[in-house]
């Protein structure tokens, strides 16, 4: 008789639903999976190591490299961390637009998620109609900060600037005509809010579209109805946050349960999953993204009405106007010593955590008193739930494996910091 034993697969990490560079290693028996072994370490880029070596204020770009899909969210973490620290206070409109831009970033994150696991499991069209939404958002991004993905945008003491009053235009080119340009231009004639604002109006019904193509297709339901349930215990237990813990039924939302910035000031429900497998997990980023929604809208009424400062007026932290400097000596030695040196943080530690689009993100800054952290840790909600990736897909098939994945929304950036 032949011996009959398991064998072992590589997954990834060139396979194209091992978001990033994860290498799985499968224990298979047949096509059921014993064991799962996710490594990690083949984009590691040092972040936390390279944060220790630079100025406080010089360390935000990297955040945006980390989750490379929540920009904003991951520099609303560190700058947290710092300003509690510095124990400063950021003007009121500088955190409606935070919490805007939050929102948006988390709309972005999942239009992502949605279009790349629906295109795992085998739906192209939904990548298709996520990508169109997500070309709207990157256009904010591009608007306030001049890029598209990589903002630094935030600053400890408030954000970089104030929100534009008009939004760029296409122009003619070989690939655009008149008419095209002119359809393309419609919804850009105001300022970036306005802008903001028709995407609020148009993406409930996106959403229903979304919906029509996935909720009710009895492949998608087939694919992941069942499949990585885990108990809300087990949830608690593995250190689940964000989508993954409310899809197994924990109302645990940071917004909620430990308000920063103006959460406390806005209206919005927390969803949450009864079954804690794929198709729940589905469902409460579904229902997120209207809450987003329903956010951004409350948040663009109040900065219509509500003009101020966006940044705290303290030369120590932040950049003195352009004009201001170009014509006081005064003025050009802070902004001089603030892009060589920054500023210092009083010696001792702090940690800072936001909700972000995949759970909670937070940041661990200890300081000896001087401009550089003595130890960055961050705190990558990615991380914790691929730990999981053994329990959640034992017993199941290879094909539910790339299910998986997409339910838990790594990006390794984060995961692999």
């Amino acid at each position: 008789m032949s011996e009959i034993r398991n064998y072992t697969l590589n997954f990834g990490p060139q396979h194209p639903a091992a978001h990033g560079v994860l290498r799985l290693v499968l224990e298979m028996d047949g096509e059921v999976i014993e064991r799962a072994d996710p490594h990690v370490g083949l984009l590691h880029r040092a972040t936390e190591k390279l944060a220790e070596y630079k100025p406080f204020n010089q360390s935000v770009p990297y955040m945006d490299r980390l989750d490379y899909v929540s920009m904003m969210c991951n520099e609303h973490g560190y700058v947290m961390a710092i300003e509690k620290m510095l124990g400063i206070e950021v003007p009121i409109r500088a955190q409606y637009i935070r919490v805007m831009f939050d929102e948006i970033t988390r709309i972005l994150n999942h239009m992502m998620w949605l279009g790349t696991h629906a295109l795992d499991v085998g739906a192209m069209t939904v990548f298709l109609y996520c990508f169109r939404e997500r070309e709207d958002l990157m256009d904010m991004y591009e608007a306030v900060s001049g890029a598209r993905m990589h903002a630094a945008y935030y600053r400890a003491g408030g954000v970089y600037r104030d929100l534009p009053d008009q939004m760029p235009q296409y122009e003619l080119s070989k690939y655009k005509n008149e008419k095209d340009v002119k359809r393309l231009n419609e919804n850009r004639q105001g300022s970036l809010l306005d802008f903001i604002e028709d995407f609020t109006n148009r993406f409930p019904a996106y959403i229903d579209d979304y919906e029509t193509l996935l909720t009710d297709n009895r492949i998608w339901k087939q694919r992941t109805v069942g499949i990585g349930v885990v108990s809300p215990e087990r949830a608690m237990n593995l250190g689940f946050t964000g989508p993954m813990l409310r899809g197994s039924g924990i109302e645990w939302d940071l917004r909620k349960k430990q308000p920063y910035e103006v959460y406390d000031k806005l209206k919005f429900d927390i969803p949450v999953g009864t079954a804690g497998d794929c198709y729940d997990r589905y469902l409460v980023r579904i229902e997120e993204l209207r809450q987003s929604n329903r956010i951004i809208k409350q948040c663009i009424d109040w900065l219509r009405r509500n003009p101020g400062p966006v940044m705290l007026d303290d030369h120590k932290f932040a950049t003195p106007p352009r004009e201001e400097m170009k014509g006081n000596m005064e003025a050009l030695i802070h902004h001089f010593k603030l892009f060589t040196e920054g500023y210092t943080v009083p010696a001792g530690e702090a940690y800072a955590a936001i909700e972000h689009p995949k759970g909670e993100f937070g940041i661990y800054i200890v300081s000896d008193g001087a401009n550089k952290p003595y130890r960055l840790k961050i705190r990558a909600p990615g991380f914790v739930h691929l730990s999981a990736m053994d329990e959640m897909s034992k017993g199941h098939m290879l094909a539910d494996v790339v299910a998986i994945i997409g339910t838990m929304d790594v990006v390794f950036g984060e995961i692999d910091r």
